[in-house]
């Protein structure tokens, strides 16, 4: 059996709240997912842009080399509880604070290896143009629950802007290809 994740291998990963739901009930729940993004996702892989929209998400990241993972993933095993901590830690707030019950993610967390640099480019548009893609804007700058901003505008942000921006050669190449839709057609509908 393959496992979930795999060091040195980069993914775009998504998943949505069950029976319709919101993952995201207010603005402090955003920040509070960054913030366990940061606490579990961070040791373990290097991430290229994050979209939350209120009922889903979005990361494109790599796993780190089998090297450059903490001690308890040094065998390059085990990358998915990160995940699963993550998501757990965040299930236990969201349920608490809210008076919920029960699973609040769909079952299985859904992601798909990226191994070409042009559905690299694309995941990462794709991500960042989500909330135009699901009608909550039309402009991306204008939404703050993505990395786009963060890295046009150089701030603070759990996404490696030098390697996001890397990918495209460039922050001018990085604009233009968030511009041009013509390469997302065969991601559209992923969520």
């Amino acid at each position: 059996m393959q496992p979930l994740f795999e060091a040195g291998i980069t993914y775009h990963v998504f998943n949505r709240a069950n029976n319709y739901e919101n993952l995201f009930i207010e603005e402090k729940n955003y920040s509070y997912f960054i913030k366990l993004m940061s606490k579990y996702l961070l040791p373990i892989a290097d991430i290229y842009a994050y979209c939350l929209m209120p009922n889903h998400f979005h990361f494109v990241l790599k796993i780190k080399s089998v090297d450059e993972l903490p001690a308890q993933f040094s065998s390059g095993k085990r990358l998915h509880m990160a995940f699963s901590n993550m998501f757990n830690a965040y299930a236990k707030a969201i349920n608490k604070s809210y008076g919920r019950r029960g699973s609040l993610f769909q079952k299985h967390l859904k992601r798909n290896v990226i191994t070409e640099d042009e559905y690299l480019i694309n995941a990462i548009c794709y991500t960042h143009l989500n909330p135009v893609i699901h009608n909550f804007t039309n402009d991306i700058t204008k939404y703050t629950r993505s990395s786009y901003n963060a890295i046009v505008q150089n701030d603070e942000t759990v996404v490696d802007i030098n390697k996001t921006i890397g990918v495209f050669d460039g922050i001018d190449k990085f604009v233009y290809n968030h511009l041009d839709l013509s390469g997302l057609q065969d991601l559209i509908g992923l969520d």
